[in-house]
């Protein structure tokens, strides 16, 4: 295995735990802004990638998606505990929207970090240099597809949630409905896209955001991205 090889699988595995852990502790952070201490009492607001880790989500899926050369990479940490009810209390329908999409804004305004970083750093042909531009990479990539992922309105991801929030907000009890009787079916929807063509069409923002990230740094990510992974 070649050295440029082994820094990207370190640049992968780093960015993908920076990414499902501080999506995770988004999440409990803002339901202690809205008064549920329950992640912070259950010690899941600690930066420790161990106290997070889903032995599936963060290295099974990861590691099938990489050697079988998917495309992309996503996974997942362990569920920071929320507890909606306190959040719902203190907030209504709109802090739960908020607790919600706290992983997903994280995810995206990492990606944004990472592609000024791109755009902005002088890169040299020294190892560290050449790391640190997978890393950066990886980070983008990685946390556009995990956001993306995040936001289908397919239970139980954070997308679904959001939305059936919305709607008790908006009074809109048919999708209220909709969405507690989709509940128990969401996680075989997601491995029937998963496994079929219709990921390529549920990722397909990916490209989209990629692009607009390219122009935003002035660097064509899709060209590098497309370079890292014949790595």
């Amino acid at each position: 295995m070649q050295t440029i090889e082994i820094l990207n699988i370190i640049a992968i595995i780093l960015s993908l735990t920076i990414a499902v852990v501080g999506h995770e502790i988004m999440h409990g952070l803002a339901a202690y802004h809205y008064g549920d201490a329950t992640a912070k009492l259950a010690g899941r607001l600690s930066i420790n990638p161990i106290k997070h880790i889903d032995p599936v989500g963060t290295i099974l899926v990861p590691a099938i998606l990489y050697v079988t050369n998917a495309g992309f990479l996503f996974g997942w940490a362990k569920p920071v505990p929320v507890n909606m009810r306190i959040v719902l209390h203190n907030a209504k329908e709109w802090g739960a929207i908020v607790v919600s999409l706290a992983g997903i804004a994280y995810n995206f305004t990492l990606a944004i970090l990472a592609t000024l970083l791109l755009g902005f750093i002088d890169f040299s042909n020294s190892l560290p240099s050449i790391f640190l531009l997978l890393f950066l990479a990886q980070t983008v990539l990685i946390n556009v597809v995990l956001g993306v992922f995040n936001l289908w309105p397919i239970p139980p991801l954070d997308g679904a949630n959001a939305l059936m929030y919305l709607a008790s907000w908006l009074r809109l009890k048919n999708v209220v409905k909709f969405y507690e009787y989709l509940f128990p079916y969401g996680m075989i929807i997601l491995i029937v896209i998963l496994m079929t063509p219709l990921a390529q069409i549920f990722f397909l923002p990916v490209y989209y955001i990629l692009v607009f990230l390219s122009h935003i740094a002035g660097i064509d990510l899709l060209h590098l991205i497309s370079q890292i992974e014949r790595i």
